[in-house]
């Protein structure tokens, strides 16, 4: 049986062939278009991940510069964060606003945090320009960056999560407040953040007073600030301007004529410096304290609000009268200084030198009740030399520290009315001394056996160091010690009278012992320390120790009173007329060097140095009277008229009446009467001796009067010292 033949091969028709070709471009398609879709798909649902651990409730939580208040509430100064002062958005120009939109992303209030349709002008423009020239990030984008540290990258990471955290940010907050919290973070340049800075810095004015060209031109300047700052490119900060009113043209928020009459607009720029001066010595004080009791990562951020102690009149008016008085000075015969005039008119407005040629001065005054500073000067200009006088310079205090040693002898049995002799140091009298030692009084005369008050009153060296030495040195250096001074001090008797190094904060302190019975509160400039939200990270608490008995403040009261009635600091009552209640001590260095005066009432403690930076003869006769008790009585009486008094009468310890000797510090026998050395005295009763004079017993001496002459004879002396051992 014969096959049939095998069938001829069909070839396909080539409709077929095509339509089974497009069957697979559609089903490659398809599935590239489905891998695509899920792609897309996966990667926003990974970034929208990421984006759901960032808290958007911090977003408006911007570091700015830590404020500084005065104790009625008044601003001093900014210090530490961000150069940033947040405003809302209703205190910000409508003008800015509607440039700043017109710029950045005029669709603002119509996208959801993506704009789409700039996404694909930008692309659109960048393949025509085959190279990146415009952006699309929206200012809820942008926010998102500025506010995230780890969003400062160019990558495409980077990108996908500010896009998805943009989305999250738009479903969070309202537009306006995405737009108020982007205008606070905005930078402007080195240190410069945010619109009110920027306003301030570059046109002297609230961020709500900026005009349409101004607007326009800070608005400008965004994308590219330093590039563009109007103090190093004016030319090329106007051009970005006429592009932003163009823009607001174009974009329909102004109106040709606005645009045409904001181009030709006059542009006032006021150079105002990025960081204003702060506070000057007052505050740089305030800035040391607050590095000491917060720590370093509480600080940083600023954003801090602190609350001193100080009073803003007062601290103005001890800085005026700092500069006023010295420039006296500078102008008196026989002034041989540069002055600070003369220093001024060379000096370049930037250049800080470490010592001035110049006359300086520095003062502290605190409230006696609390230990709270009221006012400091450091200086006379914070600009030319921040070295901070009143906190940092270890002086030489002179006279001003022998209330101390009178208090510790006091404190050691000896009274108002005890005979001290004035007369020569003789070689081997007093402990620790060198063999040729042998000070003199300023007035180079001796007036023999005086009252321990006369000696203070009068500030006679040679009965101070033999006070001194009846005491123990080693009981004044302890007492100083617990006063706040002298604390690295030599051990020698040249303490008694004054050398030693001291600040006029530290002797301010020290000196408020005896207008507060005898205890010493620490001084201290910051009251507490609160966030933004009042929360407080730090209060001070007052810290007080006890430094004599109340009866021994009480005598040191009534010396120091009659130094200023009748004593060196007279001047205080005579020329200045101060009528309150006080007390206080002149203090002069050798060769007129330093010239002090540290004084109290019963509310304030106010200390004042005057002297060169480079010790050295301030001027013939330049003593504390006549140099610094002008300053200080300037400052007290503008304490007094600012309500620092003392609230009713002081309350005084109860006194006794008793006859003393004068020889003996102890209660008079009749033999002390009939020797002239008894004398009637009113005391507090823990200051009352025990005991009865023995000097006189069995002697009757013819009495002493006022015309006779004191004897000097050293056994007599011997005798007071043996009795206090």
């Amino acid at each position: 049986m014969k096959r049939p033949p095998p069938a001829p091969h069909r070839t396909p028709p080539p409709q077929s062939r095509w339509r089974r070709w497009w069957r697979l471009l559609l089903l490659a398609l398809m599935g590239g278009s489905l891998l695509v879709t899920l792609t897309i798909a996966g990667t926003i649902a990974f970034y929208s991940h990421l984006a759901r651990q960032y808290d958007l409730s911090k977003l408006g939580e911007m570091p700015e510069r830590t404020v500084v208040l005065d104790a009625q509430g008044e601003m001093l100064g900014r210090m530490h964060g961000e150069n940033r002062i947040v405003v809302p958005l209703s205190q910000v120009s409508p003008f800015f606003v509607k440039a700043l939109l017109a710029r950045e992303d005029s669709r603002f209030y119509d996208h959801g945090g993506i704009d789409y349709v700039g996404v694909a002008r930008a692309t659109v423009r960048n393949i025509k320009d085959r190279r990146v020239v415009q952006g699309a990030s929206t200012i809820t984008m942008q926010l998102a960056r500025n506010s995230y540290p780890d969003l400062n990258d160019r990558s495409f990471h980077r990108k996908m999560l500010e896009m998805m955290l943009a989305r999250r940010i738009e479903g969070y907050w309202t537009k306006d407040q995405i737009l108020e919290h982007y205008v606070n973070r905005i930078f402007f340049g080195t240190n410069l953040y945010g619109i009110q800075r920027a306003s301030q810095v570059y046109f002297g004015k609230h961020a709500s007073q900026l005009n349409l060209s101004e607007a326009a031109l800070i608005a400008g300047i965004i994308r590219s600030p330093v590039r563009f700052s109007p103090f190093r490119n004016f030319d090329g900060a106007l051009k970005e301007r006429d592009d932003v009113l163009k823009r607001m043209v174009a974009t329909k928020v102004i109106t040709t004529e606005e645009e045409l009459a904001a181009r030709y607009a006059d542009i006032a720029l006021h150079a105002q410096p990025a960081f204003q001066s702060q506070g000057g010595y007052a505050l740089d004080a305030v800035r040391r304290d607050l590095d000491r009791v917060l720590e370093d990562h509480e600080i940083e951020d600023g954003g801090l609000i602190v609350y001193t102690t100080l009073s803003q009149e007062l601290q103005t008016l001890a800085e005026q009268s700092v500069e006023k008085r010295l420039a006296v000075v500078e102008k008196l015969p026989g002034y041989k200084h540069p002055t600070k005039a003369a220093f001024d008119a060379t000096w370049d407005g930037t250049q800080e030198v470490a010592s001035t040629p110049y006359l300086q001065g520095a003062v502290t005054i605190l409230d006696n009740a609390t230990g709270g500073i009221l006012a400091l000067v450091g200086g006379r200009d914070y600009r030319q030399s921040k070295y901070n006088r009143a906190t940092q310079g270890q002086r030489q205090i002179g006279s001003t520290v022998k209330p101390f040693v009178y208090a510790t002898a006091i404190a050691s049995g000896f009274l108002p009315g005890t005979f001290i002799d004035d007369a020569p140091i003789q070689p081997g009298e007093i402990e620790g001394a060198g063999a040729g030692w042998s000070p003199q009084n300023s007035d180079g005369k001796f007036t023999g056996q005086q009252t321990l008050t006369y000696g203070l009153v009068q500030s006679r060296n040679t009965m101070t160091i033999r006070v001194g030495n009846y005491a123990g040195l080693d009981r004044v250096l302890n007492l100083l010690g617990d006063a706040g001074i002298g604390s690295s001090a030599e051990r020698t008797p040249q303490i008694f009278i004054g050398n030693l190094g001291g600040t006029p904060r530290d002797l301010t302190s020290a000196f408020s012992i005896f207008p507060n019975d005898g205890i010493r509160r620490r001084p201290f400039l910051i009251d507490k320390v609160t966030d933004k939200a009042g929360n407080i990270l730090y209060s001070t608490s007052l810290l007080e120790a006890d430094v004599v008995s109340p009866g021994v403040a009480h005598l040191m009261r009534r010396i120091l009173g009659q130094v200023m009635d009748r004593g060196t600091a007279a001047s205080v009552r005579s020329e200045h007329k101060f009528k309150e209640p006080a007390g206080g001590k002149t203090g002069t260095t050798n060769d007129y060097k330093d010239a002090w005066f540290a004084g109290y009432t019963d509310r304030v403690t106010c200390a004042v140095w005057v002297g060169l930076d480079k010790p050295q003869t301030i001027v013939d006769q330049g003593y504390g009277s006549r140099l610094a008790i002008p300053i200080w009585a300037d400052v007290v009486k503008k304490a007094v008229e600012l309500g620092y008094i003392p609230a009713g009468p002081r309350v005084e310890p109860p006194l006794a009446a008793v006859q003393l000797c004068h020889l003996s510090s102890q209660l008079a026998t009749p033999a002390c009467a009939a020797s002239g050395t008894a004398y009637d005295e009113k005391l507090p009763y823990d200051l009352i001796p025990q005991g009865n004079c023995g000097a006189h017993q069995g002697v009757i001496a013819a009495p002493q009067y006022e015309d006779q002459p004191r004897g000097r004879s050293p056994g007599l002396l011997n005798r007071i010292r043996g009795w206090f051992r």
